[in-house]
């Protein structure tokens, strides 16, 4: 086989690899275009799209954002409907689609790693502190963060939201995973750019 076959052979190669479906168990929420919120549970995945169980089933066609744990925001539109739910395809642009190629590795490996939820990513001090804990009924409290990795960030705050309430810190939605002593320890929906997350925090 001559290199310029090899070569163009090697496009279509990526393209199939970076669709592979990757069986999840992955929690979040999602919403129709009648701007009902309903909860989900993600059973596969692929950069192209990704399959849910949900409690309704919407319309073929119809338009669908989702909020997925340690995924993000996914924006689609449903494709096909399943036993407990549909299929979408995910509507990304291609820097997008290679993001999610690479959440959707370490999902599919973070079992392997046996890593404890705090030790996925290195901790350090944020540049500005000082931030907001909103709270799901809109109430605000100024708090400190004591440390923050890419998945997740340690408070100094009087308020007790329960354990797997969802919360934000400044504009990053995340979920309580335990109180400390003087505060609490939360875990980002999703996985954070190292270059924006101190933006996001406030």
């Amino acid at each position: 086989m001559s290199a310029v076959a090899k070569k163009s052979e090697l496009p279509r190669i990526t393209e199939r690899r970076r669709h592979q479906r990757v069986k999840v168990n992955l929690l979040g929420r999602f919403m129709l275009e009648n701007k009902t919120e309903y909860p989900c549970q993600v059973i596969n995945m692929s950069p192209g799209g990704m399959a849910m169980i949900t409690p309704i089933r919407g319309e073929i066609g119809e338009r669908v954002i989702a909020y997925i744990d340690h995924i993000g925001r996914i924006e689609g539109r449903i494709v096909r409907k399943i036993e407990g739910g549909f299929a979408i395809t995910v509507d990304a642009t291609e820097r997008k689609r290679d993001k999610l190629a690479s959440q959707l590795t370490w999902v599919a490996n973070r079992h392997l790693l046996d890593l404890p939820e705090d030790r996925r990513h290195e901790r350090r001090q944020p540049k500005q502190p000082i931030t907001k804990l909103i709270l799901p009924d809109g109430t605000e409290h100024i708090c400190r963060v004591l440390d923050l990795s890419l998945s997740g960030a340690a408070l100094k705050t009087s308020a007790r939201p329960a354990v797997g309430k969802e919360v934000s810190i400044g504009k990053i939605r995340a979920r309580i995973v335990r109180h400390l002593e003087d505060g609490l320890a939360v875990e980002f929906s999703a996985v954070q750019d190292s270059t924006e997350i101190d933006k996001n925090l406030r």
